[in-house]
């Protein structure tokens, strides 16, 4: 039984007791305070993880904001999906976010397969890193929580088919991972743009094995070749074991933040240096109809 500090037992107890229809508030208290760090880096690897889909990746290049501008990309979705978390998906800043996400989508080319599974890995890979690695396991009403949460904001973006269960949204995921990770030139173009937002957030001694280091924490050997990354070591895989489970057992006895770890508004740097406004959110370039594009 491991021994935690006396503020996240008592979290954790609220967890396990709340409602079935009290998914948003549980959603929100496990992504903003109890597992907070973990779900984050979760929503860093389901970034990434769209680059290794050939067809997907390709459109992302066409559209050229990520190449031109990928750390307000990168930084945006976070928001985005924050805002979405934080203020709740039927409040007037989450409203503004689904239609965003409603507007630019709206005439990207893709099958309706292709679209869940973009936001199937944002409830997905959250999940199993912080199985893998959180200082704690989710609980059973988290899983719930998370898939309750991912399935309401589909719907509000017009994705069909969405599964029910946590169980059935893995299933979906592993099986269109297994027919569609692919190397491609857009991919492998799309992750050296975007390596850089990884590496901003290291120390500068750790920078030049950034590309290793996402290697090792997707520990996925056809996923990192798909998107061009050198293969992970045991010495990066010991490294990343003891580094988190010293950070885990620091972290069981440090008392729970009172504080979100998002804010709506606040500073977001280097692109939101000084905080944002809900309107400055988003790609400049939108693609129009009649929009098309081929994987490599």
């Amino acid at each position: 039984m491991m021994r935690l500090h006396s503020s996240l037992a008592e979290s954790l107890d609220r967890q396990l007791a709340r409602d079935p229809e009290d998914w948003e508030q549980t959603f929100r208290q496990m992504a903003l305070f109890d597992l907070a760090e973990d779900i984050k880096f979760g929503f860093f690897l389901a970034y990434y993880r769209n680059f290794a889909i050939p067809s997907g990746a390709a459109t992302l290049v066409r559209n050229g904001e990520i190449p031109a501008r990928p750390m307000k990309r990168s930084i945006d979705t976070g928001l985005v999906i924050y805002e979405l978390i934080a203020c709740g998906l039927d409040s007037e800043r989450g409203r503004q976010m689904t239609a965003l996400l409603n507007r630019v989508h709206r005439h990207v080319p893709g099958s309706p397969e292709d679209f869940l599974y973009v936001l199937m890995t944002l409830l997905v890979v959250p999940i199993r890193w912080t199985e893998l690695h959180g200082w704690r396991q989710p609980t059973q009403t988290e899983r719930d929580a998370a898939t309750r949460f991912f399935r309401e904001l589909g719907t509000r973006i017009h994705i069909a088919d969405i599964p029910v269960t946590f169980e059935a949204a893995a299933k979906f995921f592993d099986d269109y991972e297994r027919r569609r990770v692919a190397p491609s030139s857009a991919g492998k173009t799309l992750m050296g743009a975007t390596v850089q937002v990884f590496q901003s957030m290291q120390p500068r001694l750790l920078q030049p094995v950034t590309e290793r280091m996402i290697a090792t924490m997707l520990d996925d050997a056809p996923l990192a070749a798909a998107l061009g990354l050198p293969r992970s070591t045991w010495w990066s895989r010991v490294a990343l074991a003891a580094g988190l489970g010293l950070r885990n057992a620091i972290r069981r006895r440090t008392p729970l933040s009172t504080i979100p770890s998002f804010i709506p508004g606040q500073a977001a740097p280097p692109v939101y240096a000084e905080g944002y406004d809900p309107a400055e959110i988003g790609p400049l370039n939108v693609m129009g109809p009649g929009t098309a594009t081929r994987p490599d």
